[in-house]
């Protein structure tokens, strides 16, 4: 009769383990954003165009059902350069994030932030264009990238910065979002603002329910925290 064994021996390993990332919905957004974006970056201007109308998140699509948008639109970055230059700040906020919340928590802030946004956006437009407040144009206006779930974990990072700085942290980017409407005066200004209430208001309410985490920021967090910050600013005023 076979008898199964248990062995302590601490170099017994089940399967490897090195590789794992500590972020894996990070590394997964953020690999999934580099092949779609090498893809749109090979096909002529034309095709770019007609991927960034289709995945968009306009009101032509959305009262068309295409709820798919809702997705499709944060993987896709209308411009290749700003998309380059975008990612590796994009990387620092998420890899900050997943680090402080988790990633299950991490990725329901960015969504909440993208799709909340989106479609609160999108119910003002359909007003504005029944009312003939704005053109009919606007149905097929171009809405896609990362920039709503990115402000909505900007907000909720006031769960996790220093209790003394929350109310800065809070509203230095509320202002600042507030000055993006008044200068680009557009519909996404006010989405970037609305994308930042939803997710300050989850900080906010995880800070009423849950200990905050008072675990002191390591070096690599501050410069996580700083870059993030820099993500905000150009997103809001660039």
């Amino acid at each position: 009769m076979a008898v199964a064994t248990i062995t302590d021996d601490p170099t017994t390993v089940v399967g490897p383990r090195w590789w794992r990332p500590r972020v894996p919905a990070t590394v997964g957004y953020l690999a999934a954003l580099v092949i779609v974006t090498s893809i749109f970056s090979a096909l002529s201007d034309s095709a770019q165009s007609k991927v960034v109308l289709h995945a968009s998140t306009n009101l032509h699509n959305l009262l068309q059902g295409r709820v798919v948008t809702l997705l499709s639109s944060a993987l896709v970055i209308g411009d290749v350069g700003t998309a380059w230059l975008i990612m590796p700040l994009l990387a620092c906020l998420l890899g900050l994030a997943e680090l402080r919340f988790g990633a299950l928590h991490m990725v329901r802030v960015f969504l909440a932030g993208h799709i909340g946004a989106t479609l609160l956006v999108a119910g003002g437009l359909w007003v504005a264009v029944e009312f003939d407040w704005l053109p009919a144009s606007v149905r097929w206006s171009e809405d896609v990238g990362i920039s709503y779930g990115s402000m909505a974990l900007i907000g909720a990072l006031v769960f996790v910065v220093p209790n003394r700085f929350r109310i800065v942290w809070a509203a230095v980017w509320f202002v600042a979002a507030i000055g993006g409407v008044l200068l680009g005066q557009n519909f996404t200004n006010v989405g970037h603002l609305l994308a930042f209430c939803i997710g300050s208001a989850v900080g906010y309410g995880m800070i009423r329910t849950k200990t905050p985490v008072t675990r002191r920021f390591t070096k690599v967090e501050q410069a996580l925290l700083t870059t993030s910050a820099i993500l905000a600013a150009a997103i809001l005023l660039g």
